[in-house]
């Protein structure tokens, strides 16, 4: 089938006599419900539910199923010879949702609301380094940078970066109106959000008619409701749990290498967490290798406290040995020779927190570290204990290396979490956004994670090897990471 047959809606392909199957069939997944009544389908909100979001709406650029920026609503982009003006050109005839035509005024209105000083988004400061963004014509734009980045592709297939209508802003939470192959049909934040199928999707109708996406809040409740037929996907699978699926034929399990990362963070602006020695010795005190044999039964790698995924260019090879001699020393020197007590606060929300808390406290025990694991509800988790408590648990998802460093460690980042202030830090990161030279650029990212082993309040010993599970009647889920789904492929029988 040829781009301009693939552009047009199914009910006119079929009514120029092409047999399409219409689509059928409800597919049904279950997301957390973690942002609680602050939770939106604004794509760019703090409380943005991306379960929902990633089927409903497009980027400029997404990833492919390798990871590699590929054209979406842009088709083609270029940068000057400084990288400090970047233009798009946007496909042709898509529609909204509400039958409005994709053109330039849409992304200009989504990047300036993004950008906005007064706004809420987190996404602002993977962003930061755009100025304007402008009109060249109906259907190119313009970003013009304050400083040299090479890179703007990759920043631009954030997941929330997503685009929608001219002037919606201020409904946008409740409609979710984007391009995206599927749109809303009913939508319950804590209940159970209907989409249907979008048949006017610019790569084609979607296979499925129907998604059901339901709140369930408690990890051990998703992972029942998945073996008790009542969703169809779970992508929080724990190595215990994939031998029961393995030993079924009413499972599918993918593994799936990604960039998530669970850990543990300290606030560095608060005692005894805003000496750099404590945070230093609490992360010394850490046996990743076996964090990742007996949390994750070998399905995660090491990471030394850097948020840059394995397999992203600009990751650094850093080493990260258990080493509870110089973790008592740094806190002798910085006046803790009895050891410290922390209370750590985690929830059933991530099922691999609590684990990761027990086994890091038989570690930390070892260097005079006193942990006290603090089970919080779920409910609420991200307003009340993230960014609140001491220390507590943390989840990221994978993002290019340039734009996990900035939204997780600049002294400005809206989630900055550790409150980590460090100008050395935020220098580097400056630094290598202007540096065009691709060896040079590589290696400041590298001294900035460097930097981070010695100086970060945040634990991050391992990055996640996903395991899902899908149920057998779901049919061409591509085994890649969550944001390279081609949703509008998938069947059910």
């Amino acid at each position: 089938m040829n781009y301009l047959l693939k552009a047009v809606s199914l009910g006119a392909v079929m009514a120029a006599g092409f047999a399409i199957a219409e689509p059928s069939g409800t597919f049904r997944q279950a997301h957390d419900y973690g942002f609680g009544e602050k939770s939106s389908l604004d794509p760019s909100s703090p409380g943005r539910i991306q379960w929902i979001t990633e089927k409903i709406m497009n980027r400029l650029v997404s990833p492919d199923l390798a990871g590699i920026p590929e054209a979406d609503l842009a088709t083609e982009w270029s940068a000057n010879a400084e990288a400090t003006e970047w233009t798009f050109k946007l496909r042709e005839g898509v529609t909204f949702h509400d039958g409005s035509t994709l053109d330039a005024a849409d992304v200009i209105y989504t990047f300036e609301r993004i950008l906005d000083p007064d706004g809420t988004s987190p996404a602002r400061s993977a962003l930061k380094m755009i100025e304007s963004v402008s009109m060249v014509d109906d259907m190119t734009v313009k970003m013009s940078l304050n400083t040299p980045f090479a890179d703007m592709p990759l920043q631009l297939m954030d997941y929330r970066m997503r685009i929608i209508p001219d002037g919606s802003g201020d409904m946008i939470g409740e409609t979710g109106i984007g391009t995206g192959p599927f749109k809303v049909e009913k939508y319950e934040a804590d209940g159970t959000t209907v989409l249907v199928a979008n048949l006017d999707y610019y790569k084609g109708a979607p296979k499925l008619a129907r998604m059901e996406i339901i709140a369930i809040s408690e990890g051990q409740a998703r992972i029942q409701a998945f073996l008790g037929g009542q969703t169809d996907m779970y992508r929080y699978v724990t190595a215990q749990e994939r031998v029961l699926l393995d030993r079924s034929d009413k499972y599918n399990v993918q593994v799936i290498p990604t960039g998530n990362w669970r850990g543990l963070v300290f606030r560095t602006d608060v005692e005894p967490f805003t000496d750099a020695r404590v945070r230093k010795a609490v992360r010394l005190a850490a046996d990743r290798q076996e964090i990742v044999d007996l949390v994750y039964g070998g399905g995660a790698v090491v990471a030394c406290d850097t948020p840059v995924e394995p397999n992203d260019q600009y990751r650094a090879d850093l080493k990260c040995p258990q080493d509870i001699e110089q973790a008592k020393a740094l806190l002798a020197e910085a006046g803790y020779p009895d050891g410290i007590d922390v209370d750590v606060h985690v929830s059933t929300l991530e099922p691999s927190w609590s684990n990761l808390a027990v086994v890091y406290q038989e570690q930390a025990a070892k260097a005079g570290i006193r942990v006290n694991v603090v089970q919080a509800p779920s409910d609420g988790y991200w307003n009340a204990i993230w960014m609140n408590k001491t220390v507590s648990a943390t989840r990221w998802n994978e993002r290019p290396a340039d734009q996990a460093l900035h939204e997780i460690y600049l002294s400005s980042a809206r989630w900055n979490e550790s409150f980590y202030k460090d100008e050395g830090f935020d220098t580097l990161l400056a630094t290598a956004r202007r540096e065009l030279d691709f060896g040079k650029r590589k290696a400041l990212y590298a001294k900035a994670q460097a930097h981070l082993l010695e100086t970060a309040g945040t634990l991050i010993p391992i990055h996640v090897t996903k395991i899902v599970g899908v149920n057998a009647r779901v049919k061409n889920v591509d085994a890649v990471k969550r944001e390279a789904i081609r949703w509008h492929l998938i069947e059910v029988d």
